[in-house]
């Protein structure tokens, strides 16, 4: 069941100790090196960052890759202590979108029972949720999913959850879907694209792939843009131009992807699935056959 702005209180106040004094703070590197190196170290903790879609048809990709960020700052920050992550929605996404899709999240490697979920209609329930979310020192990361343009989402509402980040230690993500870049003290705004992924060996479906610009960063520069994988098994992004400089090493060549660009390389093929294979036969059982020539 989905709890209400008010049962989220009571949750959350049980969830923190009175004397609780933790404050989280330094950065958490994403796994791509020229990210990292752009952010000066990674992502900064307890700090307001923000994911805009760049078309509302992009919207389940800034939700994959807020995902797989909350997904590692519990994983990387506080692994023995499997904190819960709180994920605010307005019903107008849920509307236009969907609902979260368990299978989905624990593909991005999000326990989905590990995730508070919150619905609410006007956006200034969604704000006092997540200023309450994110009071709380407790937990693992807080996302705040948002749609169009608010007025209430103004610059004194991101104020006031930077403020509150920065007291708790905790690491919100404002997700902005159907709207163009507004006025924030974010410290760092990314604009998110899907983006046609690698398949693995056998043609198998590739891992989650992101178009990512860096539209603002507070620590330096900005502007670029990577395309990176989700690899859930190690719970860190991979830069696509990084593995394909490894891979074609000794070739004297090197592959750069731009993006909107289709990653295809026929001079680096899948690899067939590794094991023995039993043949099927065209007119009976695999088992039937099996028996007959005495395989298996």
């Amino acid at each position: 069941m989905t709890p209400s702005v008010t049962q989220l209180q009571r949750q959350l106040e049980a969830l923190t100790p009175s004397n609780h004094t933790y404050r989280e703070r330094g950065q958490l590197a994403l796994g791509v090196p020229a990210i990292d190196e752009q952010l000066k170290g990674g992502l900064p903790l307890a700090h307001l960052h923000e994911a805009y879609a760049a078309e509302v048809s992009d919207m389940a990709a800034s939700s994959g890759f807020a995902a797989a960020l909350a997904q590692r700052l519990t994983a990387q920050k506080h692994p023995k202590e499997n904190r819960p992550v709180v994920w605010i929605r307005q019903t107008m996404s849920e509307s236009e979108m969907g609902r979260l899709y368990p299978h989905g999240l624990c593909a991005i490697g999000l326990d989905p029972a590990r995730l508070i979920t919150v619905h609410v209609h006007k956006p200034i329930h969604l704000l006092s949720a997540g200023l309450e979310a994110v009071r709380c020192a407790s937990l693992g990361a807080v996302l705040i999913e948002a749609w169009g343009d608010p007025k209430e989402l103004d610059l004194t509402a991101t104020r006031r959850l930077a403020l509150a980040a920065e007291q708790s230690g905790i690491t919100p993500l404002l997700l902005r879907a159907a709207t163009q870049e507004q006025p924030s003290t974010a410290f760092t705004r990314w604009q998110v694209r899907s983006a046609p992924s690698r398949a693995l060996d056998a043609n198998a479906p590739g891992y989650p792939t992101f178009d990512l610009t860096l539209l603002r960063n507070k620590a330096g520069t900005h502007g670029r843009s990577w395309r990176v994988e989700w690899h859930h098994d190690l719970g860190q992004f991979r830069s696509i131009e990084d593995q394909f400089d490894i891979a074609r090493q000794g070739k004297q060549a090197s592959y750069k992807p731009h993006l909107g660009e289709q990653v295809r390389d026929e001079s680096l093929p899948g690899k067939p699935v590794s094991g023995a294979v039993v043949p099927f036969s065209a007119r009976q059982p695999a088992a039937a056959a099996e028996r007959r020539t005495g395989t298996g």
